[in-house]
């Protein structure tokens, strides 16, 4: 029997205290390499504190937070963060820079080539479902749906093998939502990142994750295939389905199919 390979992310048993608050409390979770786990809870459960964990944005109060193998505290902090691609849900992209300056950033200060960044933002563009003519664009003049692509571009352009995505979608219309959650479900098959993504919206995460890491009030409550958790008799789980109501059967068949 072959040993089982060294997850991508590991929690142990991590809890996270400020100004007073207990924000999460002896939280466990392995992440493998190229699946999607999604967070999903309620505001204030702690998932987007988890996520900011894994890229050092907030430190531990207790436990630790491995990236492959490694405590992600003891090496260089701006080398973690420049490994992992980040998503948010308002974007962050540079107003002052045009598209191609905002997606070409990281690699510029990784030292790549001006031919070879030329080459990446025309690929991204193009991955994303972009026009490349909008490269020279500001943010300002793009949709709330380009910008979301954009931001996603910007965080696949050093192709980093992990990427954390804190509600990327949750601000936009529900027929632009739709499409970037399909566009993000061919991506994910054709890239295989390892991906730790955060809602609140059950549907999304039925349909976007392999794995489901349900919480609440900072405690990881169970973690469960999208069909398993659909069947699961928790109480909180059972109360999300109930929340959500029919077409959850087919959200979860369209995220695995």
């Amino acid at each position: 029997m072959q040993p089982a390979a060294t997850p991508v992310i590991e929690f142990r048993d991590v809890s996270y205290r400020v100004a007073g608050t207990q924000v999460l409390s002896g939280f466990n979770l392995l992440v493998e390499g190229g699946e999607t786990v999604v967070l999903l809870g309620r505001s204030g459960s702690g998932k987007t504190t988890s996520l900011k964990l894994v890229n050092r944005l907030v430190t531990p109060t207790s436990g630790e937070v491995l990236v492959k193998g490694v405590p992600n505290g003891d090496g260089d902090l701006i080398r973690l963060r420049r490994s992992i691609g980040y998503v948010i849900q308002d974007v962050g992209l540079f107003p002052h820079f045009t598209v191609e300056r905002n997606i070409g950033l990281v690699p510029k200060i990784e030292g790549w080539s001006e031919e070879r960044i030329r080459a990446r933002i025309q690929e991204l563009l193009h991955m994303v479902g972009l026009n490349p003519a909008i490269a020279s664009r500001y943010p300002n003049q793009l949709s709330g749906g380009q910008r979301q692509r954009v931001g996603v571009a910007r965080a696949l352009a050093a192709d980093p093998e992990i990427l954390l995505m804190d509600e990327p979608f949750g601000a936009l219309d529900p027929l632009t939502r739709d499409e970037l959650q399909r566009e993000f479900l061919l991506l994910q098959q054709r890239l295989h990142k390892t991906v730790v993504f955060v809602t609140h919206d059950l549907r999304e995460a039925l349909r976007l994750g392999r794995r489901i890491a349900l919480m609440e009030a900072g405690r990881l409550v169970t973690v469960l295939s999208p069909g398993e958790f659909l069947r699961s008799t928790d109480p909180l789980a059972s109360a999300y389905v109930r929340a959500f109501g029919e077409g959850l059967e087919s959200a979860a068949n369209r995220g695995t199919s």
